[in-house]
């Protein structure tokens, strides 16, 4: 369905988030927990809206990545937790290796606020009222220090016993041919030392944006993308 162009269209990425969630609400929230999104959410958005004059596709991508890198949406990333698709259906679970990666995620961009903001760090510490740029401030006003310290310990015991699943098995990264890149493919993006899976979302030139398993919407170069080939060891 076409819409007409609206003259006040959502010019920052807080208001094309409002604007999703006014349009799909059973997919995008503003208050309160956050849902996880379907992989390859980026697709079906740019489907809808294909002829929505108040979107482009350039902010839309930007608006998927700061919704996807809010602590708000981040802890929402927990293993069991249903991924919905834009009419509100959970299509997917989040597994193990999801949860881990959203929780180091997490904690690093909470690291990192807490050293630019160092009068906040204990509100960070506690998830009260201070957030970075692209984070909701209501998120953080409920989880008091205690609480905060026991989901980290358990999730620490969580990763410590997936790394010990992992050793097992070597993950030998080849690289993919880059014209032969498509959207909505599957691939390994090579971040430091871990590979993580994703979707291929969007291709421009080299720049590609992908999206994390985690439900983030990061963007890359092609010559980061990989394909595995794994071999147990004996």
């Amino acid at each position: 369905m076409e819409t007409k162009p609206n003259s006040s269209k959502p010019n920052s990425s807080k208001a094309l988030i409002a604007y999703l969630a006014e349009k799909f609400p059973a997919c995008f929230t503003l208050k309160g927990a956050a849902k996880p999104l379907k992989i390859g959410i980026f697709q079906e958005l740019a489907e809808q809206l294909a002829n929505d004059e108040n979107v482009s596709k350039t902010r839309l991508r930007q608006a998927l990545r700061h919704y996807t890198s809010s602590w708000r949406y981040l802890k929402s990333i927990k293993v069991g937790a249903k991924r919905v698709n834009l009419q509100g259906e959970e299509v997917a679970e989040i597994d193990q290796e999801q949860a881990d990666y959203a929780s180091k995620t997490l904690k690093e961009s909470q690291e990192k606020f807490a050293q630019k903001h160092p009068h906040k760090k204990n509100q960070t510490q506690q998830g009260t009222k201070s957030a970075p740029k692209g984070s909701d401030n209501a998120e953080h006003k409920e989880a008091p220090k205690k609480s905060a310290d026991k989901k980290h310990k358990a999730k620490f015991n969580a990763v410590k016993s997936t790394k010990s699943a992992v050793k097992k098995t070597s993950i030998k990264l080849e690289k993919i041919e880059q014209s032969s890149v498509k959207v909505g493919q599957k691939v390994k993006v090579q971040f430091g030392n871990s590979p993580m899976d994703a979707i291929v979302e969007e291709v421009i030139g080299n720049d590609v944006s992908v999206q994390l398993s985690s439900g983030m919407v990061v963007k890359t170069q092609l010559a980061n993308l990989y394909i595995e080939s794994k071999t147990d060891k004996k």
